[in-house]
């Protein structure tokens, strides 16, 4: 068989793995010739691209396979005569390149952070023909063609170009627009055809449907520059930063329509304005890239470019974003850098091989989540998030990214028995990829994102996870707290007549509160899977579970670090969160729900407003206990202060029995005036407090020079401001 029979066979059977060399136009013997492969078709002209004179007829060969001479050199338009219709378009494989060797070099060095804008399905114009640019990483792939309702999804019509070196196959379609369909199918290294999403999609098809989609470049008119120059201040240490965390698709249902979900701009109409209002200073949302099973939540997600078609548009989610910010509101993204799922059509064996994740099941394969983990030891693999980080930040102008699962990163043993790892290269348990990867990240973010923030949940001892990337730090803005989250809610779930055992657990976060920056969580995790509500996990009648619950969030509101409340937690939500459900927004109609909500909204205003709540978060001169070792009574009082500022008194009684003419030491002598109390009736409870104003006398007491006397409301917290 000679070589052009061999590669015909070879493309009617989808194994041609280099068509430019056959396809499209080449110098033969006779001249200039031309293929074209076009199954179904009738005839085939070659027409003048300038002109529309008929260049030749192709003679039709076997299997689709159209041939022939043409008479002069130039650009011309295929005209495929099909049953019952007749198509005029350009020849793909009469198209150059369409990435430069810089591209690809960047690419393979893990440093092109426009991936999003280069790569993946990239409308745009090549020789004065408008279409659409593809191109994917596939190393091992025997071939990679690009499928849509374009070509009847025939693997076959559009095989691509490998790009050797780099292992990136490319293909300009021309005529192709926005709003298209596609996938890669991809033969792998064992010969098995797979069809697969593209990793840098910028838009899907809404799930259950796994069809990327072809997406203009992205123009949007943002009107958030003056929010943009100054959001480092408003996301500094020393701001005030109080998050609200939210799954968008749960908060509220449209109306009559309780299996729908609000798209962005109703988001934009109900949320934003409810959250402001509010006083909190950020959302948060759980993972908005697109995701194929909606009960992950986000956490699993494929498309780490793409904000789910569930709400809408790229551009609808932009608009969001500038909503927030004309409300005053920054915009914080969960992001998934630890692991992805295994659909067949997403990354997992993604060219036959190991390609984005660990080949070895030890270090792939996550036990707790049944997921792949990504091989950030793989230039390519790590340079792709780090793109999609700064796709998020620099697109969509999101000001922060809180990173999932960075304990699962950082060690290699984590979840796993002995035997079940692989060490590192000398032998410990670190996970050195890992670590590099997530300084890289945040050094980058850094350079190039100004005053963007990073946010780690981290659920160990790790030192450093805050510092900066010189110091030998993770390099992130801020860390969750989740000791703190873990050791206070075990002391709240528990029965007050045993709580002076227990006094360390509200305690001992200060001993290590300014080891990092921290944010104070009260997450989404802690109120599914059968953990029920935070107000379920209270215990007593339902007035004690009310009062425990308003002291517990006086309690967080004013410890050291920023705050972070899962939406519903502000309603004292009575059942745990349904994902599938929404708000149980009818409880406001309740006035001890109602007052819940009150008082959340007074804190974040409180925190607002009060330097000394906030200024001085990440130092430890900015607290000071007066009474931390009352176990007996279970009443902690604390100062919070900063330079300048007026220092604010917190009292906090844990116990049902209410503390008449409790004496506590003061700062100063003089008048200090009841800023807030837990236990008022606009906020549900019996009103109990110490009428007002209380006068502190130069008598010293617990270390200070002065004291005054307090009464202390059951399950309660009152807020004492100086008044002089």
């Amino acid at each position: 068989m000679n070589p052009l029979d061999a590669a015909a066979a070879e493309l009617i059977e989808g194994r041609l793995t280099d068509p430019f060399a056959f396809l499209g136009p080449h110098e033969a013997a006779e001249g200039r010739v031309v293929r074209t492969f076009q199954p179904g078709a009738e005839a085939v002209e070659v027409l003048a691209r300038d002109d529309g004179r008929v260049l030749g007829e192709l003679a039709a060969g076997q299997g689709g396979l159209f041939a022939g001479a043409v008479s002069e050199a130039v650009p011309y338009v295929l005209r495929v005569r099909w049953p019952g219709a007749v198509q005029e378009t350009e020849d793909p494989y009469a198209f150059g390149l369409g990435l430069g060797d810089l591209d690809l070099h960047l690419f393979s060095e893990g440093r092109h952070w426009d991936l999003a804008r280069r790569m993946g399905a990239q409308p745009t114009e090549m020789d004065g023909v408008s279409g659409v640019s593809f191109s994917v990483w596939a190393p091992d792939a025997r071939r990679v063609s690009v499928i849509g309702d374009f070509n009847t999804w025939d693997g076959r019509r559009h095989p691509m170009r490998l790009r050797h070196g780099a292992g990136v196959w490319e293909l300009f379609t021309p005529r192709l627009e926005p709003g298209a369909r596609y996938k890669f199918e991809i033969v792998g290294a064992d010969g098995v055809a797979r069809q697969k999403a593209d990793p840098l999609a910028r838009a899907t098809e809404p799930p259950p449907a796994t069809s990327s989609v072809v997406a203009a470049a992205p123009d949007f008119a943002w009107t958030d520059g003056d929010w943009m120059a100054s959001r480092g201040q408003a996301q500094a240490p020393t701001a005030p930063i109080s998050i609200y965390e939210v799954h968008a698709g749960s908060w509220l249902r449209p109306e009559g329509n309780f299996e729908g979900v609000l798209d962005w701009a109703a988001l934009g109409e109900r949320l934003v304005p409810y959250a402001a209002g509010m006083g909190f200073t950020h959302i948060e949302l759980l993972p908005i890239m697109e995701h194929p099973f909606g009960g992950s939540w986000g956490y699993q997600p494929l498309s780490q470019f793409a904000p789910s078609a569930r709400y809408g548009s790229p551009e609808d989610f932009a608009r969001f974003v500038d909503t927030c910010h004309r409300f005053g509101v920054g915009v914080i993204l969960d992001w998934v850098p630890a692991h992805f799922p295994t659909d067949a059509h997403g990354l997992a064996r993604f060219d036959g091989t190991a390609l984005y994740e660990h080949a070895d099941p030890r270090e792939g394969f996550h036990q707790d989540w049944n997921t792949l983990i990504y091989n950030l030891g793989r230039r390519e693999v790590a340079g792709t998030l780090i793109a999609s980080a700064l796709w998020w930040l620099e697109v969509f102008h999101v000001d922060g990214l809180r990173v999932d699962a960075v304990a699962s990163m950082l060690y290699r043993d984590y979840s796993r028995n002995a035997g079940e790892w692989v060490p590192n290269q000398f032998g410990g348990r670190e996970n050195l990829e890992s670590i590099d990867f997530l300084r890289r990240l945040n050094t980058v973010v850094a350079e190039r994102c100004p005053g963007a923030i990073t946010l780690a949940e981290e659920s160990t001892a790790w030192p450093g996870v805050s510092a900066p990337v010189h110091e030998g730090g993770l390099g992130f803005s801020y860390k969750w707290n989740m000791g703190w989250m873990h050791d206070t809610l075990s002391y709240m779930e528990r029965d007050p007549l045993y709580r002076a055992w227990h006094h360390s657990e509200l305690t001992f976060g200060l001993i290590y509160a300014f080891s990092e920056k921290f944010v104070l969580p009260l997450s989404h995790d802690e109120v599914v899977h059968g953990k029920g509500s935070l107000l379920g996990k209270m215990p007593g009648d339902p007035w004690r579970k009310m009062a425990n619950l308003r002291a517990y969030l006086a309690f967080m509101w004013a410890h050291p670090g920023k705050k972070l409340l899962f939406m519903g937690i502000e309603l004292a939500q009575s059942r745990e969160w349904n994902h599938d459900g929404e708000l149980d927004w009818g409880l406001l109609e309740q006035g001890d729900h109602a007052g819940v909500q009150r008082l959340v909204r007074d804190l974040n205003r409180l925190y607002a407003a009060e330097p000394a709540l906030h200024r001085t978060d990440v130092e430890p001169s900015g607290f000071r206990w007066i009474v931390g070792d009352d176990q007996a009574n279970s009443v902690f009082v604390f100062l919070r202060s900063a330079p300048g500022a007026q220092p604010l008194l917190f009292a906090v009684n844990m116990t049902p029995e209410p503390r008449w003419a409790y004496r506590v030491g003061a700062p100063m002598a003089g008048t200090w005036r009841e800023a807030l109390n837990t236990d008022a009736q606009s906020y549900g409870g019996g009103n109990i407090g110490s009428g007002g104003t209380v006068e502190a006398r130069p008598e010293p007491l617990h270390g200070q020079p002065c004291s005054l006397e307090l009464t202390l409301p059951p399950l309660g917290a009152v807020v004492l401001k100086y008044e002089g």
